[in-house]
């Protein structure tokens, strides 16, 4: 009767660290997404989320491309500010000059492209966040919808700094060349200089996103990121006067102290959200 009873004891042990276990795995498996995904399944997702990006990025283009006059207009304002406190420095009339046939659709088409990614990043971003999603746990999750809205208002606020700083910058960039000389832009080179400062100052005001996340994960956890406090404010100052377009002190001083105190924000944000 011993043995009998070590026996069924022993069963029952057994089954109950079973159980133990089923539900352990069970509880793993309803934090992921329900089934596996074999290396072609993501790269078709992946394939699908590209496609929707590039569809949302096409009309943007496509309503930037209508829109391409007043869009135009707004721009040029910082040029047309500068030339009329200089009337000495105009002999174009505030007007760019076209140097190829070809210029001014080029031109046209590169505005329209770049102003499809502006419009299209709050798609761009959340089909992100859908491709990354098979592969985070239930609590994570939680994050996508956060994420994507710091991402848009950080590139918007990126944008809208760019944009606020653009007439310093030009101002400068035209009165360093000196006195003898005058300025004659073209479409091309002018447009090309005002959406690159518009698209680096977006993606760089993003860059706190990539310090939370590693924060949350627990790659470099909040207390190394204070730690390596002055160290990284100067590396970040260095970055900002490598990355701007314009190379003038105020687009400098208009990226590197945002950064700054992204950074102190990004570190505070990503104690918080750990506790």
């Amino acid at each position: 009767m011993a043995l009998t009873n070590d026996g069924v004891g022993t069963q029952q042990g057994n089954g109950a660290g079973t159980g133990d276990l089923n539900g352990a795995g069970a509880r793993l498996q309803e934090d992921r997404d329900t089934g596996t995904m074999t290396l072609f399944e993501h790269l078709a997702e992946l394939r699908t989320r590209l496609i929707v990006s590039i569809l949302a990025i096409g009309a943007g283009a496509i309503v930037v491309w209508f829109l391409y006059g007043p869009i135009v207009h707004f721009m040029l304002r910082p040029y047309h500010s500068y030339v009329v406190h200089h009337p000495a420095k105009d002999i174009t009339k505030g007007q760019l000059v076209a140097t190829g046939p070809l210029e001014g659709f080029t031109t046209r088409l590169k505005v329209s492209v770049y102003g499809g990614i502006a419009l299209a990043c709050p798609v761009v971003f959340w089909e992100l966040w859908r491709f990354m999603a098979p592969g985070l746990y239930k609590n994570e999750k939680r994050y996508i919808a956060p994420f994507v809205a710091a991402a848009v208002g950080l590139f918007a606020g990126g944008v809208t700094t760019a944009i606020l700083v653009f007439p310093k910058a030009i101002d400068w960039l035209i009165s360093v060349s000196g006195p003898g000389v005058v300025p004659l832009f073209s479409p091309s080179r002018y447009f090309t200089l005002y959406i690159s400062m518009c698209l680096v100052f977006g993606a760089v005001f993003m860059y706190p996103l990539v310090l939370v996340f590693l924060q949350l994960v627990g790659v470099v956890p909040s207390s190394t990121w204070r730690r390596w406090r002055r160290p990284a404010i100067v590396v970040l100052c260095g970055v900002a006067a490598v990355i701007t377009p314009s190379s003038d002190p105020f687009s400098f001083l208009a990226m590197a102290v945002p950064m700054v105190f992204l950074y102190e924000m990004s570190v505070l944000v990503g104690r918080l959200l750990k506790k």
